[in-house]
Formats: C-alpha cells, structure tokens, sequence
C-alpha cells in the first residue's frame, strides 16, 4: 500500500489549526470575563459607570505607551526586520483601504463620525497582544506593533479629526502625543538597538500587560451604565456592527490570502495572520474613550464596542479558521 508522505505534514498543519483556533476562543472568553468584572464593580456600586473615564485617560495616556515601548524591547534581526516590514505595509494598505471605503460607504448610508470611525479602527491596541501572546507566543507580539504603530497614527490624526469634527488635523498635536512619541521612541530603540535597564523594563513591560484588563473593565462599567433597551435602539448598530464583524474582516482576509504578500518575508503567512488578528477585532474602545475624554457621544461609541465585543466572540474564530484553511 502506497503512503503519501504529505499526511503526516498535513496531520500537523491541521493540528496546529485546531489549537490556534482553540487558543483565540479561550482567550476571548477570559477577555468577556473580565468585562463581566467591569459590569460587576458598578452593579455592586463599588464604582460608577462615570469612573470609567478615568480609567480611560489612565489607558490613553499610560498604559499604551508602555505596551508600545515594551513591544519594541526585542533583538535586531535582519528576519525580524523584514517581517516587520511586511506586517508595516500590509497595515498601511489595509488602513488606506478601510479610509476610502468607509467614505464611499458613508455617502449612500449616511454614517455619522462614530460610526465610521468604529467601522475603520479596531480594537487591535488592546486586545491583540494577549490574543497574539497566547495564540503563538510572545516572540510574535512585534509584528503586532506595526499594525498598532500605524492605526494609532491614523487614530490621532484622521480618527481624531473625524470625530471631534477638525476640517484638518493638527500635526503639532499629533507628533507630541504621547503614544505617537512612544512609537516613535521605541522605533528607534529598535534600529539602534537601545535597552531599557532591567528594573526599568519590568516597570513598563508590567504597566503595558494592562492594557487588555483594563479596556475589558471600561467596556463591562459602559455596559453596567446603559440599560439595554437604550443600546439596542440606535438605528444603525447592528449595519455598523455587521461591517466591523463581518465586511471588514472578509475583504482584508482575501487580500492578506490571495495578494501573495506573504512571500515577501520568511514566515510571511504567520505575520499575516496577526494583521489579521489586529483587524478583526472589535471596534475601538479608543473612540469611546476619545469621546468621553473630548465631550462627544461616548454612549454611541460605547454601544457599538459592547455589541462588537460580545458577537466578536463568534466572528474572530470564524475568520481565523477561514485564513487557515
């Protein structure tokens, strides 16, 4: 009898398709019960629902920018370099891509800021380093970064202007905020090859590992703070929904799947496949916080991330399975 010996090769690649696919569910339900946590604290009114934009400045102006930094702290390889190219690329193009699209999209659906803000930016800066953490482990959180890099850029310019209704950004602003100065810095940390001292590192490496707790947190008091019947009646939020779960994540999975990038650099697919992660998250809970933090309609933003956040539990499993086929 004839054995191909392909099948024990496929046997593994199955395998690892499984596990990875079993991982991210795993990890999205600690990621809901830390949300329930959230709901918890305001439920038994330890504390308020408006605590939570405290919470939220402490993330922007805190916790980020140490995540950024932290990512940054790896050896220089001329792999890692070319990797992180790719996933540099891949990132511009998508969040190039999603800007045009919502555009057109929103002259004939008529979508207001905040929605399509939710449409274009995921939840990629808190949520996809512990997914990509656990998925494939910690060697593969910097090319997370690039895709966080670029949409935190584009956040604190378009998503900014977007949603606080700016005709044109402020660049001023823009390159002395406090995430992009993160960015920046730890780019060039990269490239030169700069190390934090250890107890130093620990510090930031620890207050940047809070990133996803803490957004679950904000997420479960925003839910605790608005009764269900005032989610559900905005008019749109299952269209917007539907684009961030569903039209999104399928548009960018055919282009990182079929546009043969992946062969531009060593390990291509796997890079690919945390692009992919970082895109198919929920919508931002950056825009909820932007809007609390800038006096704009943080109740929308809010509900968009809670409905996004708890159906993505369904949707991201999808996706990831559908890329590894």
């Amino acid at each position: 009898m004839r054995v191909c010996g392909t099948c024990p090769s496929k046997a593994k690649a199955k395998r690892g398709f499984v596990l990875i696919v079993l991982i991210l569910i795993k990890k999205i339900i600690s990621l809901f019960l830390m949300m329930l946590l959230g709901v918890l604290l305001v439920k038994t009114k330890i504390c308020k629902a408006e605590d939570s934009k405290v919470l939220s400045a402490l993330s922007i102006y805190l916790i980020m920018p140490c995540m950024i930094l932290s990512a940054f702290q790896i050896s220089y390889s001329e792999k890692i370099r070319n990797g992180l190219l790719l996933a540099f690329f891949a990132a511009v193009v998508i969040h190039v891509f999603l800007i045009l699209f919502t555009s057109l999209l929103s002259r004939g659906l008529h979508l207001d800021a905040v929605e399509q803000a939710s449409v274009i930016y995921s939840n990629a800066g808190n949520l996809v380093i512990p997914l990509v953490t656990a998925m494939l482990g910690k060697d593969w959180v910097i090319y997370s970064s690039a895709f966080v890099s670029v949409q935190l850029f584009l956040l604190w310019s378009h998503g900014k202007a977007l949603i606080c209704g700016e005709k044109k950004p402020d660049l001023k602003k823009i390159l002395t905020n406090v995430n992009m100065i993160a960015i920046l810095v730890g780019i060039l940390f990269f490239i030169f090859q700069v190390h934090l001292p250890d107890a130093v590192n620990d510090a930031v490496d620890s207050i940047g590992s809070m990133i996803a707790p803490i957004a679950m947190l904000i997420t479960g008091m925003l839910i605790a703070g608005t009764s269900f019947r005032r989610l559900l009646s905005y008019k749109k939020i299952w269209l917007v929904t539907a684009l961030r779960l569903f039209a999104v994540p399928l548009l960018v999975l055919l282009f990182l799947k079929y546009s043969g990038i992946a062969s531009l650099a060593e390990n291509g697919k796997r890079i690919l496949l945390v692009t992919l992660l970082a895109t198919i998250t929920p919508s931002a809970s950056t825009i909820t916080q932007m809007a609390q933090v800038y006096g704009k309609d943080a109740d929308y933003a809010g509900a968009i991330n809670v409905v996004t956040t708890l159906l993505c539990m369904v949707t991201m499993p999808l996706m990831v399975a559908l890329y590894q086929m």
